[in-house]
């Protein structure tokens, strides 16, 4: 298959809190697309934009691809971080020799922060009920 080819694509899977985004970079005209609307749409802000679609400025490559995107799961940052993961990864199966800016960039790794889980006989994951000495 040539890189003009319509139907090839990297693919690539990123992950940020509780969401989840399956990503597909096709050769194109840096047009970007996230479930169905443009990006500024889906976010509604455009620094949650500017985050989800950074690793194509980082790697240098902006307006050389046409990207996909399908995110579900969490909120809207968690959403925009969980893009830019799965951009991270599509765009260094394509071609390995975008890794070394990514990586150095921090957006090949994957953001381990989760939320913590309640515990029992605390009001939330720490807050504990108020000590009464009687």
């Amino acid at each position: 298959m040539s890189v003009q080819d319509p139907s090839r694509y990297a693919y690539g899977t990123g992950r940020r809190k509780t969401a989840v985004a399956r990503v597909r970079v096709y050769a194109g005209d840096g047009t970007a697309v996230i479930n169905d609307r443009e990006p500024l749409r889906h976010f509604g802000r455009p620094e949650l934009e500017e985050a989800a679609l950074r690793p194509l400025r980082v790697a240098g490559v902006a307006g050389r691809f046409r990207v996909s995107v399908k995110v579900s799961g969490g909120g809207i940052s968690g959403q925009a971080g969980a893009v830019a993961h799965g951009l991270a990864r599509a765009l260094c199966a394509w071609d390995p020799a975008l890794r070394p800016p990514l990586k150095a960039a921090g957006l090949m790794t994957r953001d381990p922060r989760m939320k913590e889980r309640k515990k029992p006989g605390l009001k939330r994951a720490r807050k504990a009920p108020q000590y009464t000495k009687r």
